[in-house]
């Protein structure tokens, strides 16, 4: 995807490509937003002592108001924009490297990011840089390490009584399986309650196609890149939170096979 400025991103470690854009500038914005990160902290479900894992972040994103209050009622509907980066596209042999997800609000802790380690090499570190050094580290949890930490930040955004929309482009065929058979395979079950909303499709309504393949990317990039793009696709189709939750789908739905 084209590269963007990012409003949160994991100072854990910056890939090479970044660094060298004279368009973004990373270097210097990330010295001025390191400072809002804050490092998650919980007690580990296996361990009685109070670990914590430094590439777990939350940090901060300008609230917004999504919906046009001329013609949309307020809603207690939340939108989460997620991307994740893996070792390959095959969701039964591959892992997630790399998480980022983004409350369209904004606000504070409005965004969640972690590398990840797979258990597993990185071979294909050519499309997101993300290399298996990375992530063998005591302070990058395991995906079963890690989902504990996302479901508590999911948690923290929904409103009382509203439903969870997790959006990402080609949810229904990518992001949607692997993060579902990620759950599976740690041993979680996936919350039925939470919704995947498939951006791919909204971009077909209004013929502006996001690229899938392109330029290396890392998860909170993308989840920038989409949220931008996600407002103006709301925008021109004039869709309310009805709308969108027409268009969203359970796990459930998903005709994904239960065995390893």
């Amino acid at each position: 995807m084209m590269r963007t400025s990012s409003l949160c991103f994991s100072n854990f470690q910056l890939p090479k490509f970044c660094l060298q854009s004279p368009s973004i500038g990373l270097a210097s914005l990330g010295r001025t937003w390191a400072r809002n990160f804050k490092v998650l902290r919980t007690s580990s479900p296996t361990e009685s002592s109070e670990n914590y894992f430094k590439s777990i972040q939350l940090s901060d994103a300008p609230a917004k108001i999504i919906w046009d209050e001329k013609t949309v009622k307020p809603s207690p509907e939340t939108m989460l924009v997620f991307d994740l980066e893996t070792t390959e596209l095959d969701t039964k042999k591959g892992g997630i490297v790399e998480v980022g997800m983004k409350d369209v609000q904004g606000g504070k802790n409005s965004c969640f990011q972690t590398l990840v380690n797979p258990e597993q090499d990185i071979l294909n570190s050519y499309i997101h840089g993300i290399t298996t050094d990375m992530v063998r580290h005591t302070d990058v949890p395991t995906m079963k390490e890690a989902i504990p930490f996302l479901l508590r930040f999911i948690q923290s955004r929904q409103v009382l009584g509203g439903k969870v929309l997790l959006a990402a482009h080609n949810a229904k065929r990518f992001d949607a399986p692997f993060l579902i058979e990620a759950f599976r395979r740690c041993s979680f079950d996936f919350p039925n309650d939470l919704l995947f909303l498939d951006t791919l499709a909204l971009a077909r309504e209004v013929k502006k196609l996001i690229p899938l393949e392109g330029q290396p990317h890392r998860a909170m990039t993308d989840v920038n890149l989409l949220t931008s793009v996600l407002d103006n696709m709301i925008s021109d189709l004039k869709l309310g939170p009805a709308d969108l939750l027409q268009r969203a789908f359970k796990a459930s739905d998903l005709n994904i096979s239960k065995k390893s």
